[in-house]
């Protein structure tokens, strides 16, 4: 008896592990979109009630102060509720059973350590930390908000939401939300370091005085500027290609792609692109726009999404224009390096004219690029190419 429940509990462990590793359509009818939306919702949850243990150590100090943990609670009870329905069910029909098992052990982890009640006691603000809390609220409104627009808006009709390589593209946005302390904390060092002597308050007093929208507007240009030159010494210096290439190895493009970047590459571009901003001393309201500005666009101008975008194309830097930078067709190589303002690309002459429809094939010339996030992070210190 004791080795047929250990045999049943390998076997939904192998079914769950295999299927993380596979791409492909879900198909219906069979319990596997459903289990796949269970296991997902419950893989958070576990993740969740960790953080409400540990949020000095797993959460971000900065989100902690713009969220409500009130709420945070109705949300996790919400998805403790529906996966472990959704997993009870698929097993009692016996639809994918391993696999809504392993959803409904987990759920039941999550209720025996606390579930939405785990109580949170005074705690340090001064602590090392990962950016969990970051990581979940950001992978749910991602997938939420460019899931549905990739639905509503395809660029490419049909193109699946586990496509090949999406392993590899969620090992990159979880560990650049996990290393978010590290990351703040060296990116600032580096800005006082390497920019403390530019600062001056007169300055500051001039750029202050601008009002909210002319200011934003500046703030985008001044980090558009500065991330264009980084972008583009990326494409042209062949050492820094090395680590640029990263980026470029995805041979699907939609709101996960973006994330695949290398770590050095994604902290050196924000200690330049910060710096210059904190040279020119926006005021916080700004920034903290031109933040979720940036985040947003980010995701966006990767994302499966095609809109009718008339003469803005030429203006704002949309997914049609940043889609064409990732293309390995010849005419797209080196082209279309702005990340806000597209007409920087007219203006410096490397914007692609002329050129009608969609690329028909993305990724690096030659597919040199190993796939997995380790060997990804490797490559640049590894490649002769």
């Amino acid at each position: 008896m004791e080795y047929k429940v250990i045999s049943q509990v390998s076997s939904a462990v192998q079914e769950t592990s295999d299927l993380l590793k596979q791409s492909g359509p879900l198909s219906k009818g069979n319990g596997l979109a459903s289990g796949v939306l269970a296991l997902t919702l419950a893989i958070l949850s576990v993740l969740g009630v960790a953080a409400f243990h540990y949020p000095q150590y797993l959460t971000t100090p900065e989100l902690r102060q713009a969220y409500s943990p009130d709420v945070i609670r109705h949300i996790l009870f919400a998805a403790l509720v529906l996966s472990g329905s959704i997993s009870l069910l698929n097993v009692l029909f016996r639809r994918r059973r391993g696999l809504n098992a392993v959803a409904g052990a987990l759920v039941l982890i999550s209720v025996a350590a606390g579930g939405s009640h785990v109580p949170v006691a005074d705690f340090p603000d001064h602590t090392p930390y990962i950016g969990l809390d970051w990581f979940i609220l950001d992978l749910l409104g991602s997938t939420i908000i460019f899931a549905a627009l990739e639905k509503l808006f395809p660029l490419y009709k049909g193109q699946l939401l586990f496509r090949k390589e999406w392993q590899t593209d969620m090992m990159h946005f979880a560990f650049n939300h996990f290393i978010v302390g590290l990351a703040l904390l060296t990116v600032n060092f580096a800005i006082h370091r390497l920019f403390g002597w530019m600062v001056n308050d007169s300055v500051h007093d001039a750029v202050q005085a601008l009002p909210f929208i002319p200011q934003l507007l500046v703030c985008i240009l001044v980090a558009d500027l500065v991330q264009y030159w980084f972008h583009r010494s990326y494409h042209e210096v062949p050492f820094l290609w090395r680590f640029h290439a990263v980026h470029h190895s995805a041979k699907t493009m939609d709101w996960l792609a973006g994330s695949r970047q290398h770590m050095l590459e994604l902290i050196c571009t924000r200690v330049g692109v910060l710096g210059g901003l904190y040279v020119l001393g926006f005021e916080k309201n700004v920034m903290d726009a031109y933040i979720i500005i940036v985040g947003f666009q980010a995701v966006f101008n990767h994302a499966n999404v095609h809109l009718p975008w008339g003469p803005l194309k030429y203006v704002f830097v949309t997914p049609d224009f940043h889609h064409w930078h990732h293309s390995s067709d010849e005419v797209a190589i080196d082209r279309n390096y702005a990340a806000h303002y597209a007409f920087l690309d007219h203006l410096f002459g490397t914007a692609i004219k002329g050129q009608k429809g969609f690329p028909e094939k993305y990724g690096v010339q030659g597919d040199y690029m190993p796939d997995g996030f380790v060997k990804q992070q490797k490559f640049p210190f590894t490649a002769q190419k």
